[in-house]
C-alpha cells in the first residue's frame, strides 16, 4: 500500500514537508528524490553566456552550483531569475517558438535524495483536477510539462492524433497524477490531507550535544477509507496527525479563494466567482444568442476565457476591467501573439469594441439607477466583433436584484446594463488558514491579504526562503511568490532543492541539530 493511503506516521523529525501536491510540489518531490541535473556532455545553449559559465564546472550538478551567479544577464518573461534560468535550460528560447533541446541530462543519484513528505487534499496535480471538463484554452503542452517526462509523447499515447500544441486541462491532470508514478514519487505522497496549523516548535531546552534543535510542527486531518459500503463505495473519516519536520515548503496555489469586489449586490444568486460556473450554465442551457448579455469583470486569462466560452455559443458579452488596453501591467500586452492566437483575438476585441458615452448621456448624475443608459447594439454586423462591448477603465459600483449592473469610470461616470449573468473573475487568494492571520504577515505588504499578483509571500529570490518567518527552514514557491505559469514555478523547485543541497554539504544536519527518533505523529 502506497502513501496515498496509509497513514501520516513519520517515525522521526522529517526532513522536509511540502504542503501542496500540485505542480510546483512534484517538481520538488522530484528533485528531492535524488534526479540530478548535469550539463550534458557535448550539449550547448544558445546563450552564449550562459553557457560559457556551465562550462566552467560541468562535473558539477545544477544544485551545486552558484545559481546566482548563473542568473546573471539573464532576461525573461518571470522577475524571478532563478525561475528565468532554469526555464532557459529546460526549453532554450521558447518565448521564440523554437524547440531546441535541453543540454541538461537527469541522473538518479539516490545518495542524493532527501526524505520528505508532500501533503495534498486530493490526488497529485492539485487544482488541475477541479479544472476537468473545462474548456480553458491552455498554454504551449511543453511549458505544461515537469522534468524528464515529456508531456506531448505521453499526451500521443493518449490519443491517436495531435492536432496542435495545447493540452486540456484532463490531460493535464492525468498527467501530473501519471507523472507521480511513473517517476516512482508516490511512496512520499500522503493524499486526502487538511493541514490546519504550521506553527513553531521550541527545541529540547537540556543543554546536550545531540539536544533536538526547534523545528516545525504541522498538524491536521487526513482522510481515511473505512468500512466497506458494497458497490465499492466506502466510508470515509478523518483523523489527526500531528508530525514535526526542519523544513516546511508552502506550495498550496492561489486558486482556493476566488477573490470579490466587497460592492453592494454581490451575493445575488446570478453573480458567480468561478469559470466553473458559466461552464454548469453553458451545460444546463441558460445562455445562447437570445440570452441578455454575460457580464465579465476581469481582464486576466480565465476572464479572457470566459469571453471566449460565451462568445462561441453567440451570447452578448459585456466585458469590464480596471486597467486600460494599453497597460503594460495587463497580462495581454505581455503574451508572444503568435504563441496565444485566441488571447489575441480576445485583447483585439478589447481594443476595438470599446464603450464610447454619449456626450449628451448624463447617467453618470443618477440617483436611481434604475434605467440603462443608451447603449450601442451588441448584435450590430458593421461591428468587428458582433455581440462583444468593452469597459476599459470601469468598476463595479452595485449588482441589482433585477439583473441590472451599475459601472462606474475612472472619471466617476455611470452606466447601468442589463444582463443575464455576472462573472467575477479577478483573481484568488490562497488558503493559508493553517498560518496566523492567514500568513498575512509573510507578504511583500503585511497589510494586506496574500495575493498571488498584488501581494505575494516575501521571499530570497536565489532560495525561496520566506523573509519574515518566525524561524529559519520556511520556503514558499509557485504562485504564492507571484509564479502562475507552470513553466516558471519549476524554478522555485530548483532553488528550494539548490539551498536544503548546500545545508546537506556544509554539515548534513537539518535545522542546526540532530534529527529526533521515536513516533512524533500525535493522534488527539
Amino acid at each position: 500500500m502506497d502513501r496515498h493511503d496509509k497513514e501520516v506516521i513519520p517515525e522521526e523529525v522529517l526532513p522536509v514537508v511540502i504542503i501542496g501536491n500540485g505542480p510546483s510540489g512534484i517538481c520538488l518531490s522530484y528533485l528531492l528524490s535524488g534526479y540530478t541535473p548535469y550539463l550534458s556532455p557535448g550539449a550547448s545553449h544558445p546563450n552564449p553566456l550562459l553557457h560559457s559559465k556551465l562550462r566552467e564546472q560541468p562535473h558539477l550538478s545544477l544544485l551545486e552550483q552558484d545559481l546566482e551567479y548563473l542568473c546573471e544577464g539573464l532576461e525573461g518573461r518571470s522577475s524571478n531569475p532563478v525561475a528565468v534560468l532554469f526555464d532557459s535550460l529546460l526549453l532554450p528560447d521558447s518565448d521564440f517558438g523554437l524547440d531546441h533541446s535541453s543540454p541538461l541530462e537527469w541522473r538518479y543519484e539516490p545518495e542524493r535524495a532527501v526524505p520528505h513528505l508532500v501533503l495534498g487534499k486530493g490526488p497529485p496535480g492539485g487544482a488541475w483536477h477541479a479544472m476537468e471538463g473545462s474548456m480553458l484554452t491552455l498554454s504551449l503542452a511543453n511549458w505544461m510539462e515537469l522534468p524528464g517526462l515529456k508531456l506531448k509523447d505521453w499526451i500521443r499515447e493518449k490519443r491517436r492524433s495531435v492536432r496542435n500544441d495545447r493540452a486540456t486541462p484532463t490531460e493535464i491532470a492525468s498527467y501530473y497524477q501519471h507523472y507521480v508514478s511513473q517517476m516512482l514519487l508516490e511512496q512520499n505522497f500522503a493524499c486526502g490531507t487538511t493541514v490546519t496549523s504550521v506553527s513553531r516548535q521550541p527545541g529540547d531546552q537540556e543543554e546536550e550535544e545531540e539536544a533536538a534543535p526547534p523545528c516545525w510542527r504541522v498538524t491536521g486531518l487526513q482522510r481515511r477509507e473505512g468500512e466497506e459500503l458494497g458497490e465499492g463505495s466506502s466510508l470515509s473519516e478523518e483523523v489527526p496527525f500531528s508530525m514535526l519536520a526542519h523544513n516546511v515548503v508552502l506550495a498550496t496555489g492561489t486558486h482556493d479563494i476566488p477573490a470579490r469586489l466587497g460592492v453592494e449586490g454581490e451575493e445575488l444568486p446570478h453573480v458567480c466567482h468561478s469559470f466553473w460556473e458559466l461552464e454548469a450554465a453553458i451545460s444546463r442551457g441558460e445562455l445562447d444568442q437570445s440570452s441578455d448579455p454575460v457580464l465579465v469583470v476581469g481582464a486576466g486569462l480565465t476572464a479572457a476565457d470566459a469571453v471566449l466560452a460565451a462568445h462561441h455559443l453567440n451570447t452578448p458579452v459585456y466585458h469590464a476591467f480596471r486597467r486600460s488596453v494599453t497597460d503594460p501591467g495587463l497580462i495581454f500586452n505581455q503574451l508572444p501573439k503568435l504563441l496565444y492566437p485566441e488571447y489575441h483575438k480576445v485583447h483585439q476585441m478589447m481594443i476595438q469594441q470599446q464603450y464610447e458615452p454619449d456626450p449628451q448621456d448624463h447617467t453618470q448624475n443618477l440617483q436611481d439607477p434604475s434605467s440603462p443608459s443608451s447603449l450601442p447594439p451588441l448584435s450590430s454586423s458593421s461591428s468587428s466583433y458582433p455581440g462583444y462591448l468593452s469597459f476599459p477603465r470601469y468598476r463595479v459600483a452595485a449588482f441589482r436584484p433585477d439583473r441590472k449592473c451599475v459601472l462606474e469610470s475612472d472619471s466617476g461616470r455611470r452606466t447601468v446594463v442589463q444582463i443575464s449573468k455576472a462573472l467575477v473573475l479577478i483573481g484568488a487568494h490562497p488558503n493559508l488558514s493553517f498560518l496566523g492571520d492567514n500568513g498575512r504577515s509573510l507578504g511583500v505588504n503585511p497589510e494586506e491579504p496574500i495575493t498571488c499578483r498584488r501581494n505575494p509571500v516575501e521571499a530570497d529570490p536565489f532560495t525561496n526562503k520566506v523573509s519574515a518567518a518566525a524561524g529559519p527552514g520556511l520556503y514558499a514557491m509557485g504562485p504564492l511568490v507571484g509564479e502562475n505559469f507552470v513553466r516558471f514555478l519549476k524554478g522555485g523547485a530548483l532553488a528550494i532543492a539548490s539551498d536544503l543541497a548546500k545545508t546537506q554539504r556544509e554539515g548534513g544536519r537539518w535545522g542546526g541539530g540532530a534529527a529526533r527518533t521515536g513516533p512524533e505523529v500525535l493522534d488527539s
